[in-house]
């Protein structure tokens, strides 16, 4: 009930008419900047924050709230329309979000990536109220053994999207592994991969490489065929969710939610891998699998949620704890500590009203990018009506725009026109994207839990099942391995005596 009364009081705070006003201004900027690739809520933040510091404490954090959140939907939006991710969260939502928008039904991956943001954002800030300590607790429970388990989990789940051509899909796997291997070895501080260029030392960005291989690749394919394919123009459709689209999307709403906001909560988590698990959930168990590929508007609605979902899990560990998960959980650290104010285990008792209104303030960010993102769908579908010259013209300078202003320099915009061919050859020859992306993201992260995990065992191998949750995550990954063979031989098993009985009736 403390916690209840706290919200009340702190959401009539962040109702005032000035804090709404800030309220606004960082949905509008948080939205504007998710649609520019490569720049991301952080980076803004970070700009945002010298001319915050004339402002209260409480106003300049629901800013900032309304910039997170503006941002997480943003990147959707030019990932729906022209198949380039603002952030590396919304790269999944390309995959049928794209494939909506070129079947005419833009408006409608729209529509449901902004309800699904908002269901999964009011859901978890509502789980935020209930269960921070809780969550936190949790998630400082695990070690390296549950986080190196978790994500071969997910690795193993890649095999759902591997394509048509199995061999093609460990392909494409295999590059994205590579690929997160260039920078410097965080144990042994060698470079690997790096060919003597001291900028690769960090590794490749994945938001330059996510742009390339769905935008640039993208339009390169585009303009190879421009001129043996006539110009089409993408019809709109309708503007609004029919009766269908509400009820193959509510549900993974409701999923994308659960498996967002834990790994948000989560130290190593973030919002790749829970959109990432969530597209495979609902890839397994659509009632629609033929049009996964095609535009499948529950591979929209999970991710999408998933990834709300997660941004709101990442204020869990931020607040309780004083640990960020993200970039922009870490400027938002900096911001307390330019304020005085230290977050962690007694921040809820120290500065109760500054917490719970900016909590409050996110059920009101949520509604205010329900209420300015859904009537404006159709007028952003309209955008696919432009003619296709000048469309991949725009396309290509945002995506400059975009890789160049992850670190600001040039080897960036190389990067890019050298993955972005690697993306032309790929759809060339049939290779999945999905795979290579996966690889990057969870290559790094895999190997970085392995090793420690070994560290912290002298070099022991059963150190990878210390941890009760490692143990429960590896049969888990046994099951989904064996399942499939199992599964043929029960069928050959049952199948053999009726082949036998129809032989012998086709013979009589």
């Amino acid at each position: 009930m403390d916690n209840l009364n706290w919200l009340l009081e702190g959401l009539s705070q962040a109702a005032t008419p000035m804090n709404l006003l800030y309220a606004c201004i960082g949905v509008l900027l948080g939205t504007a900047v998710g649609v520019l690739p490569g720049i991301g809520p952080a980076m803004t933040v970070a700009l945002l924050l010298p001319i915050t510091y004339n402002v209260s404490p409480s106003a300049a954090f629901i800013m900032f709230a309304g910039i997170y959140y503006g941002g997480m939907y943003g990147g959707s939006t030019t990932s729906i329309l022209l198949n380039t991710p603002g952030e590396s969260s919304s790269v999944i939502t390309a995959l049928e979000g794209n494939k909506m928008a070129k079947a005419g039904r833009a408006a409608q991956a729209l529509a449901t990536a902004a309800i699904g943001s908002f269901v999964a954002g009011t859901i978890g800030t509502l789980l935020l109220v209930l269960f921070a300590p809780i969550v936190s607790r949790f998630a400082v429970s695990l070690g390296a053994p549950s986080y190196l388990a978790i994500m071969l989990l997910a690795l193993v789940a890649v095999t759902a999207v591997l394509g048509s051509s199995k061999l093609r899909g460990c392909i494409s796997l295999l590059l994205g592994l590579s690929i997160g291997l260039v920078g410097i070895d965080f144990l042994t501080g060698q470079p690997r991969a790096t060919f003597g260029i001291p900028l690769l030392s960090d590794g490749i960005d994945i938001v330059v490489i996510a742009v390339a291989v769905f935008a640039l690749g993208e339009a390169l394919w585009v303009a190879a065929h421009l001129r043996r394919k006539p110009a089409e123009v993408i019809p709109v459709g309708r503007p609004w969710m029919g009766k269908s689209d509400w009820k193959r999307s509510w549900k993974p709403w409701l999923r994308g939610t659960a498996f967002g906001f834990p790994f948000g909560a989560l130290p190593a988590g973030g919002a790749e891998l829970p959109t990432f698990l969530s597209y495979i959930t609902e890839k397994k168990l659509t009632k629609h699998p033929e049009q996964f590929g095609k535009g499948a508007i529950e591979g929209v609605a999970g991710p999408e949620a998933a990834n709300n979902a997660s941004a709101a899990g990442t204020l869990v560990p931020m607040l309780s704890l004083g640990l960020p998960t993200n970039a922009t959980a870490a400027v938002m650290l900096t911001a307390f500590v330019s304020y005085g104010i230290q977050p962690g285990p007694t921040l809820f008792d120290k500065e109760p009203l500054l917490v719970w209104t900016l909590i409050a303030s996110l059920f009101i960010g949520n509604f205010l990018l329900l209420a300015l993102n859904l009537p404006l769908a159709p007028l952003w579908a309209k955008l696919l009506r432009t003619p296709r010259p000048y469309l991949y013209a725009g396309i290509l300078f945002f995506a400059v725009l975009g890789a160049y202003a992850v670190n600001l320099q040039w080897l960036d915009l190389a990067l890019l026109l050298v993955f972005g061919l690697l993306g032309l050859m790929m759809r060339r020859f049939g290779l999945p994207v999905l795979p290579l992306i996966i690889g990057v993201i969870l290559g790094p992260r895999i190997e970085r839990q392995l090793r420690q995990t070994l560290q912290l065992n002298e070099g022991n191998w059963s150190g990878v099942f210390t941890e009760p949750i490692a143990v429960a995550v590896y049969v888990v990954i046994a099951v989904l391995l064996v399942a499939p063979y199992l599964g043929r031989l029960v069928r050959g098993r049952v199948g053999t005596p009726v082949t036998e009985t129809t032989r012998e009736k086709e013979n009589a």
